[in-house]
């Protein structure tokens, strides 16, 4: 049985349009809900006697997580942010944790927290991650550097917390991987999916900061009659669509592309599972979107699905699009 699905993530709101036959339907999720607060009381850590890091929090995924973590009033005992030494010493103010300043990484400081958010790329997780997580901190690491690894979890909260329990060191899936997931999994587990063809449309900021300012530096070259200068993306991203996001394998595929099916098996433990990617960068700041299509052991009904996901954590059901109400 077929379906197929359109998924758009929006910033801390993964948004969904689902698509069968000749119906339209969407649905949004919030990976950051109240499941995300059960998984640390489940790997047995009182929230509000955390002490917390975020290394890379000038980068454009750590401020999106210290901006999570204020909208979500999140507690902790102490909040600590850790960027380069050309940052250390400036000051972030926080509606929710106050005047934080930022810090130059130390290993003999950032020991002797609880937890560590590394947003920051693979050669630092790969120098500190596993020495930190031996120091005794629950390490959260955001990068690809240990996805992978058969001895260390990847983890979707709502989807296998429970891989996580008794580890120092997880692993977090690549953004297409997780938004596609919170949609597939409820459908997997009803359902059985067998294969999964998976386009990706992805925003600028998949790139980080660099990729956001290069998209709006070539927008203002383009205006004012100037050549566009890339240096991020493999061509000029302004008007323009990229078949590439990182760098192609042996097979043809992209590794952006083949983190989808890499992950996808290995965090809804199906390795049976068939999936297909294409991953291309679109010239929006950000909101990454997601076409999907599914083949299921069992059959499958539209209708059942759209409730199916309007009954699972995290899940929203977005839809009327006669009223022009629709995930954007």
């Amino acid at each position: 049985c077929l379906l197929n699905i359109t998924i758009c993530y929006l910033l801390n709101t993964n948004a969904f349009l689902i698509s069968s036959n000749n119906k339209l339907k969407s649905f949004s999720t919030k990976r950051f809900n109240n499941e995300f607060v059960s998984s640390y009381n489940r790997i047995q850590m009182s929230a509000s006697q955390i002490n917390l890091g975020i290394v890379g929090a000038t980068g454009a995924v750590g401020e999106e997580i210290l901006k999570v973590l204020e909208q979500r009033n999140f507690p902790l005992s102490s909040l600590h942010l850790y960027a380069s030494s050309r940052s250390a010493g400036k000051i972030v103010n926080s509606s929710i944790y106050g005047e934080l300043h930022l810090e130059e990484f130390s290993f003999n400081k950032v020991k002797k927290l609880d937890v560590l958010l590394l947003a920051v790329g693979g050669d630092f997780a790969l120098e500190w991650a596993e020495k930190l997580a031996d120091a005794g901190v629950l390490v959260i690491d955001n990068s690809s550097a240990f996805r992978r690894r058969v001895d260390i979890p990847l983890v979707i909260p709502e989807i296998n917390i429970e891989t996580a329990r008794g580890k120092k060191l997880i692993s977090n899936p690549n953004c297409t991987t997780a938004i596609a997931l919170m949609a597939l999994w409820p459908i997997h587990q009803k359902y059985k999916i067998k294969k999964a063809i998976i386009s990706t449309y992805q925003a600028a900021s998949g790139a980080g900061s660099p990729g956001m300012e290069e998209l709006k530096e070539g927008i203002r070259a383009s205006v004012n009659g100037e050549a566009i200068q890339h240096h991020v993306f493999a061509h000029p991203l302004p008007y323009n669509i990229i078949p590439h996001i990182d760098v192609f394998q042996p097979n043809g595929y992209t590794k952006e592309e083949m983190k989808v099916n890499w992950e996808s098996k290995k965090i809804m433990d199906a390795p049976d599972l068939k999936v297909s990617c294409t991953s291309v960068r679109i010239p929006t700041l950000r909101a990454h979107s997601e076409s999907i299509t599914l083949e299921t052991e069992e059959k499958i009904n539209a209708n059942d699905v759209r409730e199916l996901l309007r009954n699972s954590p995290g899940v929203k059901v977005v839809d009327e699009p006669l009223n022009k109400l629709y995930p954007m």
